[in-house]
Order: C-alpha cells, then structure tokens, then sequence
C-alpha cells in the first residue's frame, strides 16, 4: 500500500496525485488543481482554445471536436467495462507510438489500492486493467521517466492528476506526451472506501469493483460474477457524507477537460461507452482502436432539472429513503429520467452544486478564484440554500 504523502502543500484538499512525492514538489503552488485553479490557461496549452461557454455541450463537457458512444466487439477478458481504455494504452505500445504508458497496477496485497507503473510492455498495461476507487498517486512516477529513458509518454489518469501534468510537462523532457483520461468524481481514500463498501454492499469483503451507472444504482460486481445493484436514493446519505475525500468534495472538472482523449460511461446509455475526443492527439489515441469497436448514438433525453433541485436539499439535509421507496424512485427515473448526456448534465450539476457549497462553508475564502467560471455558470441555474 503506497505511504501517505509527506508533503502536503494543499492541506487536508491534497488529492494525493503524487506530484508531492517527486522532485517536482517545487512547482505545487502552480501545478495543484486544489492550490491555484488555472484550468482556462491549461485548456488553450492543451487544446489550442478555451472551452466556449455559450455552447452548452462545451459549457459541460470541455473542449472537444467530437462524441462517440462505442463498445469494443471483443471485450477485454477481466476489464472492468470492454476494455477500451486498457486495448488503447496496448496498442500505443504496439505501434511504436509511445515507448511507456504510466497506468495503474494494483498492489499485490489489496486490489483497491493503487500501485503506479510506467509500463513499457502491452502485459504490463493489461496487467492494470480495472479502474482503482481509490485516490492514487499517479505522479509519484515523474522521476523515473528519463531514468528509463522514456522519449513518448502514454499519461492515463483523472482530472486533477492531469492538471498537475499539463502544468509541468514542458519539464519533462518528452518528446510527445499523449494524455488518456476518465472521467472520475467522489474518490475516497483506502479507509474510506472500506467505509462506503460496509455501508453499501450486501458483501463488502467480495467486491471486485463498482460504479455509479446511468440506471441510477451503484453497481457491484462480486468475485463470483454476481451483480449487486444499490438504488442511488437508498444510499446511507448520513453515514457517507463525510466518507469522500475533501479533495473530491471541491473538484470541478469530472470530464478531464485538459486530457486529449476521455473515455467513461457518463454521457452514454446503459452498455455503451462515452468517448471525447478534445483534439488531433485525442484522434490519434481513438485511431489505434477505432476498428475495434462497435459504435452507436449519442443521446440526450429527459429533463435533469427538478431531479438535481431536489438532490440539492436531500442531500444538504442527509435525507435517507427506505430502500422500497428508493427502488420505486430508481425505476420511475429510470423509465423517465435524463438519458445520454442529459443524464451526464445531471450528475455535472448534482456534484457541482454540491461541491460548491462545500467550498462555500468550509473554505469560503477560496471560493471565488477556486471555482472556474464554466462551474459557476452551471452551478447559477440552482437555488442553493443560504450560507
């Protein structure tokens, strides 16, 4: 299990992105997402422009020049979805197009822990398929780079690892560095997702891995392959309202907006994969799949409106349903409720909303260079309790 940073420059809002941990520390001030909030200049280094607020699907979900909803037509044996993520990374390998692909291996004695590697084989990328709910320090790799004599660099990561990233870049002395992202919100630490694991599963101690999906349940998967589906509105909301890192609790970019390439679930209905590609590099990543996978619609129907109204106080307030009424809730929402990217657009705004009062009531003097105005946009469209 990977030690607890020793230097924690953004306190108890470190995200344990690793950066801390490497000779790079002396550019924390700059580079960490939870210290100085710069992701209006970091779109234009990574992507040529900024995202267009007056666009709604930029307002949301970044700059990007296309949206793919896709599925590989053979699935990775063991992946935690079909693999897309994990066939890339191998195929940059394969192809000659990076030398190394820094990814994340699982620690020998615990799954859900977190192990960064710089892979140099495509068995070591497959090695580190399935994604690790806890938070890792990806970074804490930077200065094994040109020990090893990585030229081209496959990065894979989450929103605040790769703000960090773009910032020190130019000093890593690359010659191309392509950027793979997922989307991620509400991380927890390894205590914590114990917690969550106790509080929620019928069976803690057999979860293989888990996601928040498009059907409004957390889904469980179980080492016997069985599926455990927990309605979101029966969620212990008292017992886990303190259980998500602060870090997580004050983020503000769930797409990944400076990587080239996003793949997730978010914006793609129940089965299917939402991929983002955001500039010329992000197609160069899908290319090397692109023949693998099967593709379908982008949709966008229902309205998240009420639902993230509602959400805001229920959650505000802790409020508990009991599970009868929260699996009747589920279904109803299910059959009526936001679809597609609506449905990405209302857990954008639930966090949002969330995530603002908690910087708001907890570090009201960071607030408003702490929130970028894409947020503060988004978060305007709600009544928010009062301070």
């Amino acid at each position: 299990m990977h030690p607890k940073p020793k230097n924690r420059p953004a306190l108890e809002l470190c995200s344990e992105c690793g950066l801390c941990d490497t000779s790079y520390l002396r550019y924390a001030k700059w580079a960490c997402a939870f210290i100085t909030q710069h992701v209006d200049e970091l779109e234009v280094k990574s992507h040529g422009r900024e995202r267009d607020l007056e666009d709604e699907r930029e307002l949301y979900f970044g700059v990007h020049r296309q949206m793919y909803a896709a599925r590989k037509r053979q699935p990775v044996s063991g992946a935690q979805w079909s693999g897309i993520v994990s066939t890339i990374g191998m195929r940059a390998l394969e192809t000659g197009l990076v030398d190394t692909v820094l990814c994340v291996a699982a620690d020998s004695e615990d799954r859900f822990t977190p192990r960064p590697v710089l892979a140099r084989t495509p068995a070591e990328v497959l090695a580190a398929r399935v994604n690790k709910p806890t938070l890792s320090p990806n970074l804490s790799v930077l200065d094994e780079i040109p020990k090893i004599g990585t030229r081209r660099l496959l990065a894979i990561g989450v929103g605040c690892q790769i703000q960090a990233l773009r910032t020190v870049q130019d000093r890593l002395g690359l010659e191309a560095l392509y950027v793979l992202g997922t989307p991620c919100v509400d991380n927890v630490s390894r205590q914590g997702l114990q917690q969550f694991l106790d509080t929620t599963s019928r069976s803690p101690a057999t979860v293989v891995h888990y996601e928040f999906m498009q059907d409004f349940r957390v889904h469980f998967k179980h080492a016997d392959g069985s599926v455990e589906k927990v309605p979101f509105f029966g969620l212990n909301t008292k017992a886990l309202k303190e259980v998500f890192a602060p870090s997580c609790l004050s983020c503000f970019d769930y797409v990944n907006g400076l990587a080239d390439l996003v793949v997730g679930y978010m914006g793609a209905e129940f089965g299917w994969q939402w991929i983002v590609e955001r500039n010329a590099q992000g197609r160069v990543l899908l290319d090397l799949v692109r023949d693998e996978l099967e593709f379908g619609r982008i949709v966008e129907s229902g309205n998240r409106f009420a639902a993230v109204q509602q959400g805001i106080a229920a959650y505000d307030q802790a409020v508990t349903l009991p599970m009868w009424i929260a699996k009747l809730m589920g279904l109803v929402i299910e059959k009526i409720g936001p679809r597609g990217l609506e449905y990405a657009r209302f857990s954008i705004d639930s966090h949002f909303a969330r995530n603002y009062l908690y910087v708001r009531r907890r570090h009201p003097g960071k607030l408003e260079r702490h929130v970028p105005r894409y947020a503060k946009k988004i978060v305007a469209q709600y009544a928010l309790p009062p301070e």
